[in-house]
């Protein structure tokens, strides 16, 4: 049985060749043409065509195969936010948050972490933590013990 390869023709209407293989990008497979070097440097339409001039390889493109798509955790959380539950939930991170966020950078003096490595970054981060939340425990048992 005789498979058809994919085909590209550049501007200049050459065909580019397929090079026969499938590469995994960022945001999934892609497959690559090149144009033939012979092409590429005696080409009319090789400035508007090409970055830089010609050197050791014709012009390369890639187009990302459909339906082989990556979806990324960036994409789904995005899908999750734009949807009306997320809308909701989301714009609670403004009084639920942020405050959390504010109180440790400006009142705690907690602007960047001053220790290397994961491990150590991350005991200051749960200490600074820590320390907001016994401040909330103090306050609140201070309101409670005046009523």
């Amino acid at each position: 049985m005789f498979m058809r390869l994919p085909c590209c023709i550049c501007p200049a209407g050459k065909e580019l060749k397929f090079l026969g293989d499938d590469y995994e990008g960022v945001k999934g497979l892609y497959t690559r043409f090149r144009g033939e070097l012979k092409d590429c440097r005696n080409c009319s339409m090789q400035s508007a065509c090409m970055r830089n001039p010609v050197k050791e390889k014709g012009r390369q493109v890639s187009f990302l195969n459909e339906g082989q798509e990556k979806i990324t955790c960036l994409d789904l959380m995005k899908q999750k936010i734009d949807s009306p539950e997320g809308r909701r939930l989301y714009s609670r991170r403004m009084w639920v948050i942020e405050p959390v966020f504010g109180n440790i950078t400006s009142n705690k003096g907690l602007s960047r972490i001053s220790v290397r490595g994961e491990m150590k970054a991350t005991a200051q981060w749960l200490m600074y933590c820590m320390v907001h939340n016994i401040e909330k425990l103090w306050k609140n048992s201070e309101v409670e013990s005046w009523a």
